[in-house]
């Protein structure tokens, strides 16, 4: 199984704008530089995680995006899903040919496990792991979150 790169870069984006100082937004250019990719497909994603209500985009000069939830409610589970939507990993491809009363026995196992991995996902919070840099070893790393 594999997440699509939006949703790792999402990841970043998140512990990034966790770890920007209160009240402050930080742009798009900024976001982009730090992970190094183009402001339009960066924008994209943030669109995503406004749309979730994870973040908020602010308009104008001073402008950017900023963490919109309590940091401590957002979980990875909550940025995966605003990007690759609720939709299961897996789908029965076979008819009623390899099914037992109606059911796929194949998609029941994967329907488990995956249930297993949303539960760890929905109980690791960004803020925990984002707890876990130095502060100002990212700031060395990606730069200064002031513009």
């Amino acid at each position: 199984m594999k997440y699509s790169k939006a949703t790792n870069y999402a990841l970043h984006t998140m512990v990034y704008l966790t770890l920007a100082p209160k009240n402050q937004t930080v742009g798009v250019d900024q976001l982009a530089k730090v992970q190094n990719l183009s402001p339009t497909y960066l924008s994209k994603i943030l669109t995503k995680l406004v749309k979730a209500g994870l973040i908020e985009s602010t308009p104008g000069v001073k402008g950017g995006y900023s963490i919109k939830k309590h940091t401590t409610d957002i979980t990875f589970l909550d940025v995966i899903y605003a990007i690759e939507g609720r939709m299961s990993l897996f789908s029965c491809s076979l008819e009623h040919s390899e099914t037992k009363n109606g059911e796929c026995i194949i998609e029941n196992v994967m329907i488990a496990a995956e249930k297993r991995m949303t539960d760890e996902l929905a109980n690791k919070l960004i803020h925990d792991i984002a707890n876990q840099i130095e502060p100002r070893m990212y700031e060395a790393k990606h730069g200064s979150n002031t513009d």
